[in-house]
């Protein structure tokens, strides 16, 4: 009997290393027909994932490049606005000044003006007036010195003198 158990030992041993290889094979062939195809579906899933990611890096850093050569631009365009607006308000202040000093000078003149007519006025009340106290003083005087005979002259004199004229103009 110890070759019949032999033989059993023995086919029963092999039975369990072709059942073993067997499920070797299975698991190798459920892994390759099912686990693999789902395998490579995530890593090209994440290749395509990480393509997409390392493209929206590079947009990215071209519009940082793109927004930094603008804002380069905005800072050259808000120094050349500063500049300009310097210059216009340097101008625009001189040209005040100018007009400022001119509307002055004309105001001067204007008042010269005034001051003379004023003068000139002043002169002719002022005469005027000597002329009106002179005569007050003189009538004054006159009623004093002048009697009746000598204002009968003076009154003649003075008719003469006008007709001569009358018949000369």
């Amino acid at each position: 009997m110890t070759a019949v158990s032999n033989s059993y030992e023995a086919i029963s041993v092999w039975a369990q290393v072709i059942g073993a290889a067997l499920f070797l094979i299975l698991i190798v062939l459920g892994f390759r027909k099912y686990l693999m195809p789902a395998v490579v579906a995530a890593e090209k899933s994440k290749n395509a994932e990480i393509a997409e990611t390392e493209s929206r890096r590079d947009r990215a850093k071209t519009d940082v490049s793109t927004a930094r050569g603008e804002l380069e631009a905005a800072d050259k365009d808000a120094e050349s606005i500063r500049t300009r607006g310097r210059t216009d308000a340097r101008r625009e202040h001189e040209k005040i000044l100018v007009e400022a000093k001119s509307e002055g000078e004309r105001t001067v003149r204007n008042a010269e003006g005034e001051l003379d007519r004023a003068r000139g006025n002043a002169k002719e009340a002022f005469r005027a007036e000597m002329i009106e106290r002179a005569l007050q003083i003189a009538r004054k005087d006159a009623n004093a010195r002048v009697d009746s005979a000598t204002n009968l002259k003076l009154v003649d004199a003075t008719v003469t003198t006008l007709e001569r004229e009358g018949t000369n103009g």
